[in-house]
């Protein structure tokens, strides 16, 4: 009985090692943040300092490093490319389905915590954010390892077999994660897990439930511990540049994006619903259902586990919600909640629960999927995009028949019989055969909606040492930078800015808005400069501008 609880660990890890490894390194990385994020991974070993970081060979102080260390130790033993750094999140995503396998299946047996795994990994949001070169699925797998680990040490007595020894380890544990958490993203993370934990053991107190409290040498085996690992890096940042450092990472990129907005990252207050709609795609529809059963057993005194992914599930959407700026992947942090009352639903339904509520939701993922492929189609007219999407488009209809079919026999499984315990293997298959199919084809294809890297080789192809690369008025400069490495100068929109640009450089490659390089190239001319069109590339144009001093 005891090895249950592995297996379910072990095959949640498998499942989304399955889902998240292949393919990862395909497509060159995005912008803007995953090429910004692999670029001060990367000067972290050009640069041999791992303790300021770097971009475009300035130092940068908007995240703490443990993505940093993690990525350059991958691109040091795979090389500097998308697989080595999207590799971190991948492996916090897999080592996150087997946590949630773990706990859930401790709780609830282990079809409960294999289902609570595979619901995780096929998530639309978990799945892109396990693939992507940002510190998120870090982020999440931290907050995971705190919030299981403190529950594990503080839930009611189970009675026989429970063992002081592993409630210790188990809030040591959780400090360590919380350590790492604050290294991964700044302070959002034991911000976050103490509210959860807070207002769950308020609850606990409620329903009667008498929970464990730590002994005053745990506490502070627990403070010593967290400090002793997330300390050291911020003291001796601090010992290099001054307190500004900390003061930006703390005070304006993190109390900051929650008490004004940066970088335009704005939304209304109901900014999380829809994300979390297509967020938890398609296990969202089994939502309404599962919340309803995991209340009524909250509402026991035996219902700590669901009271605690209830707890979960609220507290960051709500925490988010005031927060000024707004992005779509902070609410990932509650995923895994969902998928608990998710796995523990399934559980019931295979044990004999009521089939017509698990038919109905299941038939609610073929009205969401026409309702996303209306929202596609409208978003494409209304920017007019048919044609930049005219080559990914059949890739995107391909999609969508894929999961229809695959919802379509989930379906028809729930409503035999004893399809409730294969319903949700079915549903999962069909998940993370879209994940892959993305992967395989979606990536690929879309390399046509990125300019920078083939803008890039051009330069590649004709730079010569010393000649300056920069933008002008268009996105895109950390693609560029990536690829090329540093340093990409931004120039102002102003001709003065220009004019000092091509002035400070003999040998220029700009790259700026098409309908802009008639008069920039003139304007070169105007200084005794040459000027020359090497690239097109979606209404971006690279020029070319040398020859002698300026006059």
């Amino acid at each position: 009985m005891r090895f249950v609880p592995v297996r379910a660990g072990i095959l949640g890890a498998l499942f989304a090692a399955l889902v998240t490894l292949p393919g990862l390194g395909n497509g060159t990385l995005w912008d803007n943040s995953e090429t910004v994020y692999g670029e001060v991974a990367r000067e972290v070993l050009r640069s041999g300092d791992p303790i300021v970081m770097h971009l475009n060979a300035q130092a940068w102080f908007v995240q703490p490093p443990l993505f940093f260390w993690i990525a350059a130790l991958c691109a040091k033993l795979f090389g500097i490319a998308p697989f080595a750094l999207r590799l971190p999140a991948a492996l916090a995503t897999i080592a996150m389905g087997g946590a949630l396998g773990y706990a859930t299946a401790r709780i609830a047996g282990a079809r409960a915590g294999t289902i609570a795994a595979v619901v995780l990994s096929t998530s639309l949001m978990q799945a892109i954010v396990g693939r992507l070169a940002i510190m998120d699925a870090l982020l999440d797998l931290c907050v995971v390892g705190a919030i299981l680990c403190w529950f594990r040490a503080l839930e009611p007595r189970p009675g026989r077999g429970d063992v002081p020894q592993h409630r210790t380890a188990a809030f040591l544990g959780g400090a360590l994660a919380l350590a790492l958490g604050v290294l991964a993203k700044g302070p959002v993370a034991p911000v976050v897990v103490a509210l959860v934990i807070l207002v769950w053991l308020v609850w606990e107190r409620r329903s009667g439930a008498a929970v464990v409290v730590p002994s005053p040498a745990t506490l502070a085996g627990a403070a010593v511990l967290f400090l002793a690992v997330a300390g050291p890096w911020f003291a001796l940042e601090a010992v290099r540049v001054g307190p500004q450092a900390a003061q930006q990472l703390i005070g304006h990129y993190t109390i900051g994006r929650y008490t004004g907005v940066i970088e335009n990252q704005r939304g209304p207050w109901w900014y999380y619903a829809p994300v979390l709609v297509l967020g938890f795609f398609p296990w969202i529809a089994f939502v309404p259902v599962a919340a309803a059963g995991a209340i009524d057993a909250a509402r026991t005194r035996d219902g700590s586990f669901e009271r605690l992914a209830l707890t979960w599930a609220v507290v960051p959407v709500l925490f988010f919600s005031f927060a000024q700026t707004k992005l779509p992947n902070y609410v990932a942090l509650m995923l895994p909640a969902l998928a608990i009352v998710v796995a523990i639903w399934f559980e019931r339904l295979a044990s004999g629960g009521p089939r017509r509520a698990a038919i109905w939701s299941a038939a609610a993922i073929v009205l969401l999927i026409g309702a996303l492929g209306a929202a596609v189609a409208g978003f494409i007219g209304a920017n007019h995009l048919e044609a930049a999407t005219a080559v990914i488009l059949p890739k995107v209809e391909v999609l969508g028949l894929l999961l229809l079919a695959g919802s379509l026999a989930t379906v028809a499984t729930i409503a035999t019989r004893r399809g409730g315990a294969f319903a949700p293997y079915l549903l999962a298959g069909t998940s993370a055969a879209l994940v892959l199919f993305i992967a395989f084809v979606g990536e690929p294809a879309a390399e046509v909606l990125k300019p920078m890297p083939a803008i890039a080789r051009t330069i590649a192809a004709q730079r010569g040492p010393g000649a300056a690369v920069a933008v002008r008025g268009v996105a895109g400069t950390y693609a560029l930078m990536f690829a090329l490495g540093p340093v990409v100068q931004t120039v102002g929109e102003g001709d003065a800015d220009f004019v000092a640009e091509i002035c400070a450089n003999r040998d220029v490659y700009l790259v700026t808005r098409a309908a802009d390089a008639p008069a920039l190239a003139r304007l070169a001319a105007g200084r005794g400069r040459r000027g020359a069109v090497l690239d097109v590339r979606d209404g971006d144009v690279l020029l070319h501008l040398d020859g002698p001093a300026c006059r």
